[in-house]
């Protein structure tokens, strides 16, 4: 892995945390190829090499074994990782011991609500379905399960807390993500009350760093980045007042890490960055100006008329007030300048890395 992911672990590991929690455990990760799923499997064997006595066994869950073996190449021979190819939505099987899991699977990318709702909504219900009867079988020590700000809905509110829930219309297709992972922390509240598993639901922002697919994903800030990346110029498909947060990978993961080794079992916790709070427009221009030698612009324009992806009618996001989980000893240190600089330049690496590696 580059030095920027490097940095990224022991900044994370370095953070006050008990790490001692999980000596000789096993810890599932479902969606361990995708953006959340890669960096919470890297920390935990990081955690490995600086700490030898953990001894962490990390199972490595997704649907397709290439793509597992492909992000995790560089671990191939770490007897710490097993590679497991299921798909959670079709259920679990699994031999050893499962001490903890994170739920990091599922379709999060905007552009599959239109196309494949059924697909978002599966692991987000049926999946998490499955995964809890896992861990109730297993008598698994903890389950962390990584929702979205969306499951609160729509609120005329500029920021909230976690119990801050707003309007959800069943009948739009779009509503396919939200209402999932409002059901998602439903299964895990219920699962927890009436089978004393220990879950916590994590309701995270815009979660950007160096484990985007900028390839697949269509969301707005994975195709700025790759557009810098490959010297082209910005192209924002809407008028760029909608209003985010951005956080940069190191704090969402630190922030899950936090939830399951410190949090309270059966609640939910927001983890965001709301000093890194931009509208469109601005954060094209942010990244515009990390490669000012490359003179990129930003420009408009408008989707094709045939364009299945579901807009987001809610323009200002409300911030998602990150209170609860400081008082775990949470803050979120990346501002998105520099978040962004480290996710450029860790894509530049890579490609620096396979020209080299063709020749």
């Amino acid at each position: 892995m580059n030095k920027i992911i490097e940095e990224d672990l022991l900044a994370i590991t370095e953070r006050k945390l008990d790490w001692g929690k999980f000596a000789n455990s096993t810890v599932l990760v479902a969606g361990a190829y995708g953006l959340l799923g890669t960096y919470i499997v890297y920390t935990l064997l990081f955690l490995n090499k600086i700490i030898p006595r953990l001894n962490i066994k990390v199972v490595a869950l997704g649907r397709n074994k290439d793509k597992i073996l492909k992000t995790f190449k560089q671990f191939s021979g770490d007897c710490h990782l097993q590679i497991l190819e299921q798909d959670i939505v079709n259920g679990i099987t699994i031999a050893k011991d499962v001490d903890y899991i994170f739920h990091a699977a599922g379709l999060a990318s905007s552009q599959f609500y239109g196309t494949d709702p059924v697909g978002v909504i599966a692991p987000n219900v049926v999946g998490t379905w499955n995964l809890l009867r896992l861990a109730k079988e297993k008598r698994s020590r903890g389950f962390v399960f990584l929702s979205s700000g969306e499951a609160c809905g729509k609120i005329e509110k500029d920021a909230i807390i976690e119990s801050d829930i707003g309007i959800l219309d069943p009948g739009e297709i779009r509503s396919c993500y939200g209402e999932s992972k409002r059901m998602g922390e439903n299964l895990l509240k219920s699962w927890g009350y009436q089978y004393g598993i220990s879950t916590f639901s994590a309701r995270l922002g815009h979660v950007y760093g160096p484990t985007m697919d900028l390839t697949k994903d269509k969301r707005v800030y994975a195709e700025f980045v790759s557009d810098v990346i490959h010297n082209k110029d910005i192209a924002i498909k809407s008028d760029g007042t909608a209003v985010r947060d951005f956080c940069y990978m190191t704090d969402v993961i630190d922030g899950l890490f936090r939830v399951l080794l410190k949090g309270v079992p059966g609640e939910t916790y927001n983890i965001s960055n709301n000093n890194a709070r931009m509208s469109i427009k601005e954060l094209a221009a942010l990244l515009v100006s990390l490669r000012p030698e490359k003179k990129l612009k930003v420009i408009y324009s408008m989707r094709d008329d045939n364009n299945e992806y579901l807009e987001n009618k809610n323009k200002r996001q409300p911030a998602l007030l990150t209170g609860k989980i400081e008082k775990l000893g949470y803050k979120s240190t990346t501002d998105a300048r520099e978040g962004f600089e480290r996710t450029i330049t860790s894509y530049e690496m890579e490609i620096v890395d396979n020209k080299y590696a063709e020749k």
